[in-house]
């Protein structure tokens, strides 16, 4: 995944799509999700980005930025039980967000269960369901002060 990011920063492609690995912002986004991200977008509290881990750059992460603090963003999982967030790693620099999430897919497909093939109905149903903007969610600021 890191070098995808980079191909598609140094040849100036707004858009990539992106698989979702680890559990740390279930129930935003699930492992085998799909992300659909934005490069150079301008990021805020409440949204979901993609950014380079700080103490091992190599490894891309997804995280909610919660706020603005001197030098850089803090950025939390959605799920708390996973860890791995500012709360470990403390501020994340400007330079370190590289993209932002903008929607997701979902990996679980309706006509994938085994129990053979699914009706167009099922299938649009799924459709409706699964592909979704990640939308900003203001609430991050109130957790965090909720730690």
């Amino acid at each position: 995944m890191p070098e995808a990011i980079e191909e598609v920063r140094e040849a100036k492609v707004p858009f990539q799509i992106i698989e979702v690995e680890g559990p740390s912002m279930v129930p935003t986004l699930y492992p085998g999700d799909w992300m659909l991200v934005q490069h150079g977008a301008r990021v805020r509290p409440g949204d979901v980005v993609v950014l380079r881990h700080p103490f091992q750059q190599d490894l891309l992460v997804v995280k909610r930025i919660a706020e603005r603090r001197e030098g850089g963003w803090w950025v939390l999982g959605d799920n708390p039980g996973a860890g791995g967030d500012s709360t470990v790693y403390g501020v994340v620099p400007d330079e370190l967000v590289l993209a932002r999430v903008r929607g997701r897919l979902r990996h679980r497909k309706p006509w994938a269960s085994g129990e053979g093939q699914r009706s167009p109905a099922a299938v649009l149903s799924w459709v409706f369901a699964a592909v979704r903007p990640v939308r900003s969610d203001r609430s991050a600021s109130r957790r965090l002060r909720a730690r």
